[in-house]
């Protein structure tokens, strides 16, 4: 009796929803069909008048600054560290020694190289003496000559090597970081991390820009940016990138060099707004992007015959969608009339009736 009743109550549920579904779509059937009514048997539409505008095309973004060079360094000796000569913080020049490795082993590497060198460049001496008379062949001759040349490849490696010992910063920048200690032991294959070294001198602010900003841009423009940490601070840079292709979010990132203050005040990491000032454009004819027939690449809108009140078809050259408007560059003038909603009933000709 009780999986009755339960039965029973469903069903009654599920008639009441579908029900309610019917009532709905036709409470929407009757609107539809209330809309079009107004027009008293023409096409109801609504309009909107074909105006000039001055588009301001300026906008601002914000993003966060990035060094320009930044490199963790890696070793490239094995060794103990004997010396360190920078500290985290410290600012450092390109070719400025920044630590020791113990370099016994690698200068008695070193001593060995030149000493086999040496001594192939006597055995070389002599063999041609020989050769010269007979007591050799050419080929014998050839092979200490190519024992002589391998043998000073080898002192190169080794003198640079031992170059290698000092460890030298290869860019100018700040240690942002430091990886090792006195004493600490360091290989080369792979490299072990000594040091990460940043550069603030520039910058890079990275943003991102919709296509219609970025269809104004274009690499060496000259941008403002303020920083929000030090708002009485002025600072410049150029646009150095745009990317070809847009992000996941159909946006295009930016990369814009800036020069930081001589207090280098600015760190990466912290935001920045980027302000993007263009010249005062012409006046622009502009009609709401829900004008076109289908859509805007169609170059096709419906204009309002006033004197007739019926629907035109009219060609048109559509130039930069700029929001919700889009710029007409051919086939409008200013003070017609467009048809925004209600063109998939109109034809050549078709009477149409306002609705507001």
């Amino acid at each position: 009796m009780k999986r009755v009743i339960i039965i029973i109550v469903v069903i009654i549920a599920a008639l009441g929803a579908i029900a309610y579904v019917l009532t709905n779509n036709k409470k929407k059937n009757e609107a539809k069909t209330a809309f079009i009514a107004e027009g008293g048997g023409a096409v109801a539409v609504r309009v909107a008048d074909v105006v000039k505008k001055v588009v301001d095309l300026d906008f601002s973004v914000n993003g966060t600054f990035a060094p320009k060079q930044e490199l963790n360094f890696l070793s490239e000796n094995t060794g103990r560290v004997s010396k360190i000569f920078v500290d985290e913080g410290s600012r450092v020049n390109k070719g400025q020694v920044l630590a020791r490795i113990d370099a016994e082993i690698i200068n008695t590497d070193r001593e060995t190289a030149e000493a086999t060198y040496q001594n192939a460049l006597r055995d070389e001496a002599r063999y041609k003496s020989s050769y010269e008379t007979g007591g050799v062949t050419q080929q014998q001759l050839d092979q200490v000559k190519l024992s002589t040349q391998n043998a000073k490849l080898r002192l190169q490696a080794s003198q640079r090597k031992l170059n290698d010992a000092n460890i030298k910063s290869p860019i100018n920048g700040i240690i942002n970081k430091r990886y090792i200690e006195v004493g600490a032991f360091v290989t080369g294959t792979p490299g072990t991390q000594l040091f990460e070294i940043v550069d603030v001198s520039k910058l890079k602010l990275k943003v991102t820009v919709n296509e219609s900003q970025v269809a104004n841009l274009k690499i060496g423009d000259q941008i403002d940016i303020k920083s929000s940490v030090f708002p009485t601070e002025k600072f410049s840079g150029k646009v150095t990138f745009i990317a070809a292709k847009a992000d996941a979010t159909l946006n295009f990132p930016i990369e814009i060099e800036v020069a930081n203050n001589a207090k280098s005040s600015i760190k990466a990491g912290m935001y920045g707004t980027a302000i993007f000032n263009f010249p005062k454009q012409a006046p622009s004819i502009l009609v709401p992007r829900t004008s076109f027939v289908g859509s805007v690449s169609s170059n096709q809108v419906f204009v309002l015959d006033k004197a007739s009140n019926t629907s035109k078809l009219r060609k048109v050259v559509s130039g930069r969608i700029l929001g919700d408007n889009v710029e007409i560059l051919e086939g409008l003038n200013e003070g017609e009339t467009v048809i925004t909603s209600g063109q998939i009933n109109l034809a050549e000709g078709s009477a149409v009736t306002i609705v507001k």
